[in-house]
């Protein structure tokens, strides 16, 4: 499951370089998702919404096991 993570997140992380910012996978476990918002990302206060709305969602999209997407 990781590798399809992986994959999806790289269709995503073009995305969030357009801002100046970037993601790193850290782990998938029992359907969570944990990911390191960087750059831009990291600091942006909308940075949760993005990751809610924008990247869980493209990833439930794509991969429907995922229970949710947590940032670390």
């Amino acid at each position: 499951m990781k590798e399809k993570v992986e994959k999806a997140i790289e269709k995503i992380r073009p995305f969030l370089q357009q801002d100046g910012g970037d993601i790193e996978l850290i782990d998938v476990k029992d359907g969570i998702v944990k990911v390191k918002l960087k750059g831009a990302c990291g600091c942006c206060p909308m940075s949760q919404m993005t990751l809610k709305n924008g990247v869980e969602r493209a990833l439930k999209e794509e991969i429907p096991e995922i229970v949710s997407v947590e940032s670390v």
